[in-house]
């Protein structure tokens, strides 16, 4: 590898990477202030925030992965200097937004499926539903966000997306407080206080983006309508499906392969779950910067393809992987070592304590694996490669991680959490191994 060409592609990948991660991390501290706040008021709440927080991440990205098949066209069109189009493919992904939004709200207005799944009682059912509910009118505005997410950062804007992520992240903190714990008339709501806090901060960020989309000049060559002036094209629709679909279900795959842990993990107690959601949760947050990576490589590979450049694509491909191996490592590292004192931070119950830090020992691996296939995942989306990754997926975190998982966790030496957590670390470097091999089939098929 030319070490100059390398120091060359970090260049221009950070820039578009930092204000990815940045805003990502705000999306990501949602979750995290729930879980410290409702860390405060019980084991149970966080259980079925544990519990809720699954629902919606299983129904939410993988309608979000069909929405943000928006980014590589996008970007290939932008790449060929086609303003115009990209602008017209952007309405109809958010036409494609609200078409999801109707199975999507349903499902978290009725989460009995996974309330089945968890095998909860009848009060852990009800406080699920107290989280899922007022997510069902967050969903709407997050998917409309979604489209303005993929499109914005297809052609080279992140820094609108992150403005508003941040805008949306300062709205949360004290709504979040006063709901959670209660404030003068207002009573004290739990875990039901979290979701509507993120309802109301979501619906508003996607207000702001809407006013940026009609006062930023920016995206005036874009000649974007308003929406309700616009009818949904059922063949740019069809076009957006036909790779959104794969991306949705790779994408759901990879989040159920994880979320279900949950459900399954449930059953063991309110303990067990409480300390597998701080793991989960302190993971994620390491994820947002593999994942900022991973989106700043589809968009330079996507422009390079657009433009015709097909090595300058291969290029940015590979040597995002380098970078991605080498910082994934190093933060893995970082945080398995510093385990300890980090889960302070999140708890100061003993139990739920001793419960993450056993999970968290699997943590580097774990990383490095997820960096990895995430980065490939989303070079392979820039040359409209989908189906296979999905069945990958399929494969290595569903075989691998939840079924060797359900086997190490409840079987006749069962490991309980910790035996999931070890599972899926095999998948995730599974599907790891099996995206690069890919990967590299491509780049020599498009020289």
């Amino acid at each position: 590898m030319n070490r100059t060409r390398f120091v060359d592609s970090v260049r221009r990948l950070v820039p578009l990477a930092w204000p990815v991660l940045v805003g990502q991390v705000a999306v990501m501290m949602f979750s995290t202030i729930d879980t410290l706040m409702l860390g405060r008021v019980g084991p149970e709440d966080l259980a079925a925030l544990a519990v809720g927080s699954a629902v919606y991440v299983t129904i939410f990205v993988g309608l979000m992965g069909v929405v943000l098949a928006v980014g590589p066209i996008a970007g290939r069109q932008f790449g060929a200097d086609d303003l115009p189009g990209a602008g017209q493919t952007f309405v109809q992904a958010q036409w494609l937004s609200v078409l999801l939004c109707v199975p999507g709200c349903l499902a978290l207005w009725f989460p009995e499926p996974f309330i089945w799944l968890a095998q909860l009682d009848a009060t852990q059912a009800d406080k699920v539903r107290a989280y899922t509910r007022p997510e069902a009118f967050a969903l709407p505005a997050a998917l409309l966000f979604t489209a303005f997410r993929g499109f914005s950062t297809a052609v080279s804007r992140p820094k609108a997306v992150m403005a508003m992520q941040l805008t949306g992240l300062a709205a949360k903190v004290p709504l979040n407080a006063v709901l959670v714990f209660g404030w003068g008339p207002i009573p004290a709501m739990g875990v039901a206080g979290c979701g509507w806090a993120t309802a109301i901060a979501m619906i508003g960020q996607a207000l702001v983006a809407l006013v940026l989309l009609r006062r930023d000049a920016f995206y005036l060559p874009f000649t974007i309508p308003q929406l309700w002036q616009t009818r949904p094209d059922w063949q740019q629709l069809a076009g957006l499906v036909r790779l959104g679909l794969p991306m949705g279900g790779s994408i759901l795959v990879e989040v159920t392969g994880f979320t279900f842990m949950a459900f399954f993990i449930a059953r063991l107690g309110a303990t067990p779950v409480a300390g597998h959601q701080i793991a989960v949760n302190l993971v994620a947050m390491m994820f947002m910067i593999s994942l900022a990576l991973a989106m700043a490589a589809l968009t330079l590979v996507a422009q390079h393809l657009g433009a015709g450049q097909k090595r300058e694509a291969r290029i940015v491909g590979r040597h995002a992987m380098v970078l991605g191996a080498l910082v994934a490592a190093t933060v893995g590292a970082v945080v398995a070592l510093a385990r300890e004192p980090i889960v302070a931070l999140y708890t100061s119950n003993p139990e739920a304590a001793a419960a993450a830090l056993p999970l968290l020992v699997w943590v580097w691996f774990f990383h490095l694996g997820d960096a990895l296939q995430t980065v490939a995942a989303h070079v392979l989306r820039a040359y409209q490669v989908a189906t296979l990754p999905m069945v990958i997926y399929v494969i290595a975190l569903w075989g691998f991680g939840l079924g060797g998982g359900y086997f190490l966790a409840f079987g006749a030496n069962g490991n309980g959490a910790v035996g999931f957590w070890q599972a899926a670390t095999a998948g995730l470097i599974a599907a790891a191994l099996l995206l690069s091999l890919l990967l590299r089939k491509v780049f020599d098929e498009n020289r």
